[in-house]
């Protein structure tokens, strides 16, 4: 249904960094660029994620309880696009590991302080 999601930034090239490093541990790249625009994801794949200054002119800001959700394919990849966030200038909101018996999560933030986790759900 979600075709793709967009965050704000205050500094592009800033952030670009860490969502070139995210989009490449999870098998993409960019697939659209402008000058206050970057969106990553494959076309006619599944959603996509966008990175723009806001289109109003005013400075980017974080939703309160807004969160992106990155589906993983295994914990360790869980683990390490957690562990890649950080190296791009995230911040960590909740370390890697298990949130009941069949959901295993990383929460971060980018450096604008979008909240994103990265996920993967286990049959029960």
């Amino acid at each position: 249904m979600i075709g793709y999601v967009t965050l704000g930034t205050n500094d592009l090239d800033r952030a670009a960094p860490f969502y070139d490093a995210i989009a490449a541990e999870l098998g993409t790249g960019r697939m659209m660029e402008f000058e206050t625009f970057i969106a990553w994801g494959t076309p006619g794949g599944p959603a996509g994620i966008g990175l723009t200054k806001p289109f109003d002119g005013n400075a980017a800001s974080v939703g309160n309880g807004t969160m992106v959700a990155l589906e993983a394919k295994d914990e360790a990849q869980v683990d390490r696009l957690h562990a890649i966030a950080l190296a791009h200038g995230g911040s960590c909101e909740g370390a890697p590991g298990p949130r009941g018996p069949t959901f295993y999560a990383a929460y971060f933030r980018d450096p604008d302080g979008n909240k994103l986790n990265a996920f993967v759900m286990k049959q029960g």
